[in-house]
């Protein structure tokens, strides 16, 4: 097994939430973090850790029939989305909105926004874009101090709200990170359903997310749970849970240099899935640090 970094001690440093992060291992197969720069080091880019597409449970459907052609807005996920959908070089149709229609789509349902008819003064032709955005913007937030999501510890706070190693774009600006050995249990800090998961990524992978579960508060807030062990889902879309039932293992996958939960709360602020502040319901920063072991 190799050796770490201790990294907690890293992810504090303020010369290197400033820079970039150099991952090299010496002639002992020592592994280690740096912002210095090191001859062969791989160098480590951080982008914004929440990169979750739905484009594929959000989507356009056409319906051509003897009136026209309609346009149909489908959401198969297990949670609200907001939507507008606009038309655009429009020729030879008439039925064409003069604005985009905005629309709050409820979980698993799906609505026909427009129907545009042809003129039969030339071939038809027109150009729509949907846009989207998870939750409903109607929401408003209920719980502002979370019981911890995890089993186990004491652990340490990394990063918290505002950290400039990472958190600086809008959908983890309010995030922590825990750090804590791969196969710590990870709980739900709220009751909700499943709305998203991601069970199979290795290591660094494609997605900076890593394997994650969102889940979907009562309230219409989100909360978010990345970096996950891969093959450690325990739960399924769709899928009712509780507070304290375990969702999944921590884990290092994803824009990860060593294990950690990334833990967000997130909401719809229209057309935009942002975090939100909130706070952990026992003090986490002030807990002692211990040491991490090697690469899973």
């Amino acid at each position: 097994m190799r050796a770490l970094l201790p990294l907690t001690l890293l992810l504090a440093s303020p010369l290197l939430l400033a820079g970039n992060i150099y991952k090299y291992t010496d002639a002992n197969g020592v592994t280690t973090y740096t912002d210095r720069k090191v001859e062969g080091a791989e160098v480590i880019v951080f982008r914004d850790a929440m990169v979750e597409n739905v484009d594929r449970e959000v989507y356009v459907t056409k319906q051509r029939h003897s009136g026209g052609e309609t346009l149909i807005v489908h959401n198969d996920l297990f949670a609200p989305v907001e939507v507008r959908l606009s038309i655009s070089n429009a020729r030879n149709v008439t039925g064409v909105p003069a604005a985009p229609i905005n629309w709050v789509l409820p979980p698993r349902q799906q609505i026909r926004l427009v129907t545009l008819q042809p003129t039969g003064n030339g071939e038809p032709h027109y150009d729509y874009r949907l846009e989207h955005a998870l939750g409903d913007p109607r929401a408003q937030q209920t719980l502002t101090h979370y019981p911890l999501p995890w089993r186990g510890g004491p652990f340490r706070m990394t990063q918290g709200p505002g950290g400039r190693y990472s958190h600086t774009g809008p959908k983890g600006r309010y995030a922590f990170d825990i750090a804590m050995p791969v196969g710590t249990p990870i709980v739900a800090a709220r009751a909700g359903q499943v709305v998203k998961i991601e069970n199979n990524q290795t290591g660094r992978g494609t997605n900076p997310s890593g394997n994650f579960v969102r889940l979907l508060h009562d309230d219409g807030t989100m909360g978010v749970y990345l970096h996950l062990k891969r093959g450690s889902v325990q739960v399924s879309e769709g899928q009712r849970v509780h507070p304290g039932q375990l969702l999944a293992l921590s884990g290092n996958t994803g824009n990860s240099t060593g294990p950690h939960l990334h833990f967000v709360v997130q909401k719809n602020v229209g057309l935009q899935t942002v975090s939100i502040p909130f706070e952990f319901a026992q003090p986490v920063d002030s807990l002692p640090n211990f040491a991490i072991g090697g690469e899973p």
